[in-house]
């Protein structure tokens, strides 16, 4: 019975077909020992010629066929005659039937097989009321309106002035049509799956995600994806999606490099020591992804993990996104949708307030900011490159999604690797049962930032980045609090989270980290203290499920070793003459207790959204000036302006 071996091509370090173990070499005929010694370069075949060695040269896999006579391998390109190998029984090569021209290849009888065509069914999917059928996504899509997107498109070269100069940077995403000025390296446009798989390895394990039910279909390597990229769409029985093939430390890393204000501003690239980064040690790796998908692939609404943000270039093919907004409405809506039954009956988009479409085609890149809850369509066979990043101007956000996480049992393959260390709580199995103690690369982080902030020379930081600090400052106290009162266990696993090796005195240094970065705020020494607990309190609420153990807030200042604050040698409050003016308000008593505050909060006048009722505001304001003499000699001087504001409803 004639066999074959399918081989890749010598990019991928192909070997040579298996020798049959049906002869020995003494049992061969003087004929086919000449034969199988021609065949001593694995490359070729006897039969080749130079016009199939440049065909074979160019190709990923090829077919071969062993005679049956004298077990020598053949490209079936070269010595085959058209015939289906799958078909064949016996088969001899050219030499061996001019020796015996018995020797004829015959084939195997056909296999009966009804001519109808049947629709597969997954009944893994129907029993565990997933659907089965991949393009109800797109007929769902189809009969929804979308909104226009307001999103910038920008220049690779305006990046930097818009993070410094631009309030609302990282705050929405934007799209920039080339990659001109962008600083990044991408693979050539003609990379193609099959170029994936031989740089990075065929045999290399792979997560594929099955469009109809959104679950992991198992058994996969790279060259198995590789082969079914080749099909034509019309002969996929099922449709898949690649969207977490992590590739740093690959041939193919080597040819990516992300966008310079991603290098810029991203938390694993500029605090995770680089001592500590590269082959055989643990690191946070979500920089390098290569994404693939196939014509009407699907992906889910999600964010990514931990409130990551996103760079993300089109090599070549198209995606189509569909963005919702984070205000806490939408993020409470997805919250209830994301960890409830209701997920896989109900579309998101009709929970929220507004569905934003994007298109991207090849060369475009986008960044997605903190939070962002997106699905994402693939109209056509695409390739993409992309990876996520933490950094410092939303660090809230980013907080508030990693509760969105914890409240709704994400997997922990799925979650920001390293982000958190975890204690356990009482949540049914198999989902997890935990919630983050601690966080290594954020105690990385805020070390770097107090080392910073208390540098004679000074550091010089924007509003927002210094907001961002606070916020992490006040994680981190929570998080020591924990660390000095929490259980046995929970303090042995808040230890093995604490960087040794550049954190010494955790709670010291996360509670000066908070002073010195209200300081650089111009909080006054009034502002010190218990205050910071409730500060925290306010920024992340862990879900009501949950039951953590209380710590009772207590005085932070005697907690610093060796530190004693500079006071301010001068401080001068000036106040201005309260007023009372007649103005709008929101109708705070149509909305429910969670969330009234939205109208309050989201600019320097209340947001009005339907009725409003006449009301009076009570308005003072005072200017605080204060001055020091710093280490160096140098003035510092700050300038501190307040507004408190009662409204109340005439």
């Amino acid at each position: 019975m004639a066999r074959s071996t399918r081989r890749r091509s010598s990019r991928a370090n192909p070997q040579s077909p298996p020798a049959s173990p049906k002869e020995s070499a003494a049992s061969r005929t003087p004929e086919t020992t000449e034969s199988a010694q021609h065949h001593g370069n694995d490359e070729s075949c006897p039969a080749c010629t130079p016009e199939t060695r440049e065909r074979i040269s160019g190709s990923r896999k090829e077919s071969w066929i062993e005679c049956d006579n004298c077990n020598t391998w053949y490209h079936w390109r070269c010595a085959g005659n058209d015939e289906n190998m799958e078909n064949i029984a016996k088969w001899y090569c050219a030499p061996c039937t001019q020796v015996d021209p018995t020797r004829i290849m015959t084939l195997k009888a056909p296999a009966r097989k009804s001519a109808r065509k049947r629709t597969q069914r997954n009944y893994a999917n129907l029993n565990s009321g997933l659907g089965s059928d991949p393009n109800r996504w797109q007929r769902m899509i189809e009969s929804k309106e979308f909104k226009k997107d307001p999103f910038r498109r920008m220049q690779g070269s305006e990046l930097e002035s818009w993070l410094q100069e631009d309030e609302t940077a990282l705050r929405e995403p934007i799209v920039i049509e080339q990659p001109d000025g962008l600083g990044m390296k991408m693979p050539p446009r003609d990379l193609t799956v099959e170029h994936v798989a031989e740089y990075i390895g065929e045999d290399t394990p792979l997560e594929v995600i099955d469009v109809a039910s959104q679950s992991t279909a198992p058994g996969w390597n790279l060259g198995k994806w590789a082969d079914y990229i080749e099909l034509d769409s019309s002969k996929r029985e099922k449709i898949f999606n690649v969207i977490s093939l992590e590739i740093s430390g690959t041939e193919l890393a080597d040819m990516v490099l992300p966008p310079k204000i991603v290098r810029d501003l991203d938390w694993v690239e500029n605090f995770w020591p680089s001592t500590r980064k590269g082959k055989n040690n643990a690191y946070p790796k979500v920089q390098l992804y290569c994404l693939m998908g196939v014509a009407n692939a699907w992906t889910d609404w999600h964010i990514d993990f931990a409130g990551s943000s996103v760079y993300y270039h089109i090599l070549h093919g198209s995606k189509i996104f569909y963005f919702i907004r984070p205000t806490p409405a939408n993020l409470a809506a997805y919250e209830k949708w994301s960890g409830s039954e209701i997920q896989n009956q109900t579309w998101l988009g009709d929970m929220v307030d507004e569905v934003f479409k994007v298109e991207l085609v090849e060369g475009n890149t986008m960044i997605i900011p903190t939070g962002w809850i997106h699905a994402v369509f693939t109209p056509v066979d695409t390739l993409v490159f992309g990876g996520n990043f933490l950094h410092s101007y939303d660090v809230a956000t980013q907080l508030r999604v990693r509760e969105i996480e914890i409240a709704t049992q994400v997997p922990r393959k799925f979650t920001f690797p390293m982000f958190t260390k975890f204690v356990f709580f009482i949540i049914p199995q198999p989902y997890i049962s935990i919630i983050n103690i601690s966080d290594r690369l954020c105690w990385y982080v805020g070390d770097k930032y107090l080392r910073d902030l208390k540098a004679l020379s000074g550091a010089s930081f924007s509003l927002r980045v210094l907001n961002g600090v606070l916020t992490l400052s006040e994680f981190l106290v929570a998080e020591a609090r924990i660390l000095e009162k929490g259980t046995e266990q929970a303090k042995k696993e808040a230890k093995e989270q604490i960087p040794s090796d550049r954190v010494k005195d955790a709670p010291a240094m996360a509670r000066e980290l908070r002073w010195r970065t209200k300081q650089a705020l111009g909080y006054s020494s009034d502002d010190e203290g218990a205050g910071g607990s409730k500060m925290q309190k306010h920024l992340t609420n862990p879900p009501a499920s949950f039951k953590r153990r209380r710590v009772e807030d207590e005085d932070e200042t005697s907690h610093f070793r060796h530190f004693k604050p500079k006071a301010w040698d001068a401080i001068v409050t000036n106040k201005e003459e309260e007023q009372i003016l007649s103005a709008k308000m929101p109708n705070a008593e149509r909305k429910d207790e969670e969330d009234w505050t939205s109208d309050w909060v989201a600019g320097p006048e209340p947001t009005i959204e339907g009725d409003a009722v006449d009301g009076k505001v009570k308005r003072r304001r005072e200017v605080m000036m204060k001055v020091r003499r710093t280490a160096s000699g140098k003035v510092e001087r700050q300038r501190i302006e307040r507004t408190v504001e009662e409204w109340s409803a005439e």
